[in-house]
């Protein structure tokens, strides 16, 4: 009997994935606000209002009166625990964002990432190897452990210079940050500075760096006026090591989990590796890095929405939540189902406008090569447990397993 053709399109409800959505962060409140738009209360116990259709998020993202540093403050209204250094590019405005902005966009671009994709086909390669002869023995092994973990932190650490070594004085703490639990946030605070100051020390020049993009960009610090200072690089660096690493690694864990538990999908992509940048970009849309999607921005003005939803009043806290966006059924219908053939507007997931992530085309890259290797090699990978078992590691943005147990059917 001839095996069963591949399937050429995959649709699916992404709700009937065990534990894919996190938990929410804030509460809804009963009262509209003053210009007519929903309200919800953040952790900080601050009234945003809060906006959840494509349009309205795309407007606020696009507008640079939306400002972001008033809210990096003090008792300021957000979904951390504590304050973050206000020269990280997510907490800066015009025209400092833009400043910085350029002065490392070269270096996280398309053109970049195509340099960098090599390197990662080697490594993930050489990850499978050693996965293969393990699975051919007949052994369970946890494909986290043994592949994804230890691929993005070694993309991330070679592309930035960073020796190998230093791996393990920062990449706990880097998790912690993201995770930001607020049970006991002076240690949370401690394990920030400790990461904050080792970054200090790439920038001073106090460890020894191979060559990579920390290098190229200390020499090119004086190309931007003015001058690009320590603490300003160290800030952006920082959302460098942590973003290039722990968010890549949520993301990719996550579409790689989806895919085995759906296995149709899998299918698809090692039947076709055409398939797979298509696969991830509908991924991406539904599968929310942690439990926020954006930071909360204060309103510099009165704006009418052009949805003609509402007004927000100057001064109003705002939740663009893109999360919300990417399921606008007018804008991605049937919104919660996987469709590896739907076309239309391109997702939030990345924010948009001035603070686009400056990291996406990095994740795309990291993503697609990854799960190629391992769909084209691996074609007949299954988890070796229940979905429901796999335990998570859950924060404010984080949300991936923490293992993924797997085996080979022959």
């Amino acid at each position: 009997m001839s095996a069963p053709a591949s399937p050429s399109r995959v649709r699916f409800d992404v709700r009937s994935i065990p534990n894919i959505t996190p938990p929410g962060m804030i509460t809804t409140q009963a009262a509209l606000s003053p210009g007519g738009l929903p309200q919800i209360t953040l952790p900080t116990g601050h009234t945003a209002v809060h906006l959840t259709t494509y349009a309205d998020v795309h407007q606020v993202l696009t507008d640079t009166s939306f400002i972001r540093r008033e809210t990096n403050v003090d008792d300021g209204p957000s979904f951390l625990p504590t304050i973050m250094p206000e020269d990280m590019l997510l907490n800066l405005d015009q025209p400092d964002h833009g400043r910085l902005k350029r002065f490392v966009a070269a270096g996280y671009s398309a053109n970049a990432m195509t340099g960098l994709a090599p390197t990662v086909r080697r490594l993930a390669d050489s990850a499978v190897d050693s996965l293969s002869s393990t699975l051919t023995a007949g052994a369970d092994v946890d494909l986290m452990s043994e592949v994804l973990d230890p691929l993005t932190i070694n993309v991330n650490a070679y592309y930035l210079g960073i020796p190998a070594s230093d791996i393990p004085k920062f990449r706990h703490l880097s998790r912690q940050m993201q995770l930001a639990h607020d049970t006991d946030v002076p240690q949370l605070l401690e394990d920030f500075w400790e990461l904050y100051h080792y970054i200090e020390d790439l920038v001073s020049g106090q460890r020894d760096l191979s060559n990579g993009l920390i290098k190229d960009l200390l020499a090119a610090r004086d190309t931007v006026e003015p001058p690009v200072s320590d603490a300003e690089y160290a800030a952006t660096l920082l959302g460098s090591l942590v973003g290039g690493d722990q968010n890549v690694l949520s993301v990719l864990s996550k579409i790689i989990y989806t895919a085995l538990v759906e296995h149709s999908l899998w299918d698809l992509m090692a039947d076709d590796r055409r398939t797979v940048p298509d696969v991830v970009e509908e991924l991406l849309r539904l599968l929310p890095l942690g439990r926020i999607s954006t930071f909360p921005r204060i309103a510099s003005r009165d704006i009418e929405l052009s949805s003609g939803t509402g007004t927000l009043r100057a001064g109003e806290i705002v939740y663009a939540d893109a999360h919300k966006a990417n399921r606008d059924p007018e804008v991605f219908p049937e919104p919660w189902v996987v469709d590896t053939a739907r076309t239309g507007k391109r997702h939030l997931q990345f924010g948009y406008g001035m603070h686009h992530c400056m990291g996406s085309a990095l994740a795309r890259m990291e993503i697609i090569e990854a799960i190629t290797v391992l769909t084209n090699r691996l074609p007949n990978l299954r988890l070796a447990v229940d979905p429901e078992t796999i335990a998570w590691d859950t924060g404010v943005l984080v949300h991936r397993p923490l293992s993924l147990p797997v085996d080979s059917a022959i």
